[in-house]
C-alpha cells in the first residue's frame, strides 16, 4: 500500500496566547514537557503506519524554515507553503494534486499538527484499518473520538452505529453544540467528536472535490502545470488566493454521502486551552504543571504554569500563568475561552 501523511501545519494557536504566538505556533512548542514539539509528536504517532519519505506537510510560508529545523528527515520538496491560509479544503486539494501527479494509487492521511494522542497503538490500529478500506473502497473515512464529557466546543459526527473500531456510515456532522444538546449527544452513544483527521485515495478525494468544491478543483488543476517546476512559488502566489477560503467538512464532508468514521478511545485531544494542556501534561500531587523556566508553585492547586524564565507562584487554584517576551497571562483555566480575546485586545 502506498500511504501518505498529509500534515495540516498552518495554524497560529491564538488559544494558547501568550506562549504561542503567530511567530511561533503551539504546533512547534514543546506544550507537554515531553522533549518533542506538537508536529514532531504528529510525526511519531503515523511512523509505524507511513515511510517517512512519504510525509508531506503544508505551512504557511513564514513556518517553512521552522518546519525544516524540527523535521528535517521530510524531503524538503514535500514541505509546502502556502502564499496565504485559506482554510483547509485549499490546503487538502493542493497537497492531494501533488501527490497524485507523481503517486497515482497512494492512499492519503490528512492529520491537524497539534492535537494530543496518549493511546498511540489503539490510534495506529484505528488508521491502519481506515486505510485498508479505502484502498478498497471509494470512501473517506474520518476519525471520531469517544467522547468522555459533555463537551460544547468540538464538533461531532453522528455515526450509523455506536461500535468502536468498526468503520460505520456518516448520518450527519453536528456544528458545536450547547450544553444540553451535548449532554443529549453523550447519552446516546452513537455521538463522537470530530478530530479532524481524514483518510482517502487520491481518486476518491480528486473526484469528491471537483464533486462538491469544483471551484477550488478548478483553481489548483489550473495550476498543477507548474507544479514540480521552478515556477510553482510564482504561480501559487499568482493564483492560490483565488480558491474560496473554506473548510474541508463545509466544502466535502457535509455534502457527500460517501463519508464513513471510525471510533474509539484514543486519548485524543485538540489542547485548544490551557485547561487541556493541563489534563494531557504530568502533574505533580497537587495537580499542578510546571513547564519551562525554574518556576514554583507553592500552596498552589490545580494551577500550570509555562514560562519562559522563573516565576514564583503562590496559593492559586485553577489557574494558568504563563509569560513569552514580555506578555504575561494570569486567568482562571475556566476562562480559557477569553485567552483569544485576550490575545486580540494586546496586539
Amino acid at each position: 500500500m502506498d500511504t501518505h501523511v498529509v500534515i495540516m501545519a498552518g495554524g497560529i494557536g491564538s488559544r494558547l496566547w501568550p506562549v504561542s504566538t503567530p511567530e511561533m505556533p503551539k504546533q512547534f512548542l514543546d506544550l507537554l514537557g515531553t522533549g518533542r514539539t506538537l508536529i514532531q509528536m504528529t510525526v511519531d504517532r503515523f511512523l509505524p503506519l507511513c515511510d517517512i519519505g512519504n510525509f508531506w506537510v503544508v505551512t504557511s510560508e513564514r513556518y517553512v524554515p521552522i518546519v525544516m529545523s524540527q523535521l528535517p528527515e521530510i524531503p524538503s520538496e514535500h514541505i509546502l507553503a502556502e502564499p496565504e491560509p485559506r482554510n483547509t479544503a485549499p490546503c487538502i486539494a493542493y497537497a492531494s494534486c501533488k501527490i497524485a501527479m507523481r503517486h497515482p494509487d497512494a492512499n492519503i492521511v490528512v492529520t491537524p499538527s497539534d492535537a494530543c494522542v496518549l493511546k498511540t497503538d489503539a490510534f495506529a490500529a484505528a488508521i491502519r484499518t481506515a486505510l485498508g478500506y479505502t484502498a478498497e473502497n471509494d470512501a473517506i473515512v474520518t476519525v471520531g473520538i469517544a467522547p468522555d464529557r459533555p463537551e460544547t466546543g468540538y464538533g461531532y459526527i453522528m455515526a450509523s452505529d455506536k461500535t468502536e473500531g468498526k468503520i460505520n456510515k456518516v448520518i450527519a456532522f453536528k456544528e458545536k453544540p450547547d450544553r444540553a444538546t451535548a449532554e443529549f449527544y453523550l447519552s446516546e452513544g452513537s455521538y463522537f467528536w470530530n478530530a479532524g483527521i481524514f483518510v482517502w485515495n487520491v481518486r476518491t478525494v480528486e473526484s469528491q472535490l471537483r464533486k462538491y468544491a469544483p471551484s477550488i478543483a478548478g483553481v489548483i488543476a489550473r495550476m498543477s502545470p507548474a507544479f514540480y517546476t521552478p515556477e510553482e512559488k510564482h504561480v501559487l502566489a499568482g493564483h492560490f488566493h483565488e480558491c474560496e477560503k473554506i473548510s474541508i467538512d463545509y466544502a466535502v464532508m457535509e455534502k457527500s454521502d460517501a463519508i464513513h468514521v471510525i471510533s474509539g478511545d484514543f486519548g485524543w485531544s485538540d489542547l485548544g486551552s490551557w485547561s487541556a494542556v493541563r489534563k494531557y501534561s504530568r502533574m505533580d500531587a497537587d495537580g499542578n504543571v510546571i513547564i519551562g523556566g525554574k518556576s514554583v508553585a507553592e500552596g498552589c492547586r490545580n494551577c500550570i504554569v509555562n514560562v519562559s524564565g522563573a516565576a514564583a507562584v503562590s496559593g492559586l487554584d485553577g489557574y494558568v500563568v504563563a509569560e513569552r517576551n514580555g506578555r504575561i497571562l494570569v486567568c482562571r483555566l475556566e476562562d480559557g475561552q477569553k485567552v483569544k480575546d485576550y490575545a486580540e485586545k494586546l496586539k
